[in-house]
């Protein structure tokens, strides 16, 4: 199942960690596309999409840097916390479809699906091939279109499903799992997939114990390949402002 989580955007409106980004205007908008509002911070339910968002772009002086604090973000709703169907991989393209439009160079995607609700709608391992999930190829046009694509490879090594999610799956969606301070790779974090002619995870990143703001503004650690992806995604965007001209398979 999706181990992804709303966005409790609200949080954003007036956590002192995003102060920097309200102050110089990098919050530049966004949508809830499952409810269907313009107002992407009406929804507070579950403070992952904040945690997610603060290992990039969080700041405290002193205290807590994120690796892309000076980025421009658009924020997206797509997943629903309260179900897991496939109307999620759509709104997930609907979203890039959107971000595309607005030239967003750069997604993060802290989400994966394997399982739904409906177990009619379940994938299998083989299906992980970055070729059959609608959300899998609706990343790789978005990377076609120039896009990075950053996603997580989910936390799914520890149990019976074992390897990694839609749309980590497809080959030019860069795939992150998750290490620990020590550099070991994290029991949880799911692994590659035989059925693929490639190797997944692409790279890894501290994703246990990885340091971010919760959803009350408080400094804490927290584990999952939610908070390895979005280190690799915010030190993209340093390497990228770096070299310009580079696309975005260069970056990768």
């Amino acid at each position: 199942a999706s181990f992804a989580r709303r966005i409790a955007a609200l949080r954003l409106t007036t956590m002192g960690a995003f102060e920097r980004l309200r102050d110089q205007n990098k919050l530049l908008g966004g949508y809830d596309f499952v409810d269907r509002l313009n107002d992407v911070y009406a929804f507070s339910g579950n403070a992952h999409g904040t945690m997610v968002l603060s290992t990039m772009g969080a700041y405290i002086e002193n205290e807590y840097e994120g690796t892309a604090i000076d980025a421009s973000y658009y924020l997206f709703r797509t997943e629903d916390v309260f179900s897991e169907t496939p109307l999620e991989e759509s709104l997930w393209v609907e979203a890039a479809e959107r971000a595309d439009s607005l030239g967003v160079d750069i997604i993060n995607s802290s989400l994966g699906y394997t399982t739904f609700d409906n177990s009619n709608y379940n994938y299998t391992n083989s299906d992980m091939d970055g070729t059959v999930a609608f959300i899998s190829k609706g990343a790789g046009i978005a990377y076609e279109k120039g896009i990075l694509v950053v996603n997580s490879a989910g936390n799914s090594g520890a149990n019976s499903w074992t390897i990694i999610g839609a749309p980590a799956d497809h080959e030019d969606v860069f795939s992150i799992g998750a290490v620990n301070s020590n550099g070991d790779y994290a029991y949880f974090s799911s692994i590659g997939n035989n059925q693929m002619p490639f190797i997944k995870p692409d790279v890894v990143a501290l994703g246990s114990r990885t340091t971010l703001m919760a959803g009350n503004g408080a400094i804490q650690q927290s584990s999952g390949t939610s908070y390895a992806a979005p280190l690799i995604a915010g030190l993209a965007a340093g390497v990228w402002q770096a070299n310009p001209d580079w696309t975005n398979k260069e970056v990768m």
